[in-house]
């Protein structure tokens, strides 16, 4: 992965933060709306999609991490060798 590579799997996980940012005020708004077993589970459907947000910041580090481990493993390849 070079730093090239970034811009795409940045890209796509603004989009997924958008989406997701999008799509649980809609289903906030629509379970507030909704009575009875219909607003039971859009509520808990909200709360599911919640939860997965809190994996983005996960999703990052390790996305940022592979690309420092890689960009310094390919700075010392080749380093010792005559």
């Amino acid at each position: 992965m070079t730093l090239g590579d970034m811009y795409p799997a940045i890209l796509t996980l603004v989009l997924i933060g958008i989406l997701i940012g999008v799509g649980l005020t809609v289903l906030t708004k629509l379970g507030e709306t909704t009575s009875g077993t219909a607003g039971t589970k859009v509520n808990a459907t909200a709360t599911a999609i919640g939860d997965f947000v809190t994996w983005m910041t996960i999703i990052v580090v390790v996305l940022a991490a592979s690309v420092i481990i890689t960009l310094v493993i390919r700075s010392f390849s080749g380093q010792g060798q005559r």
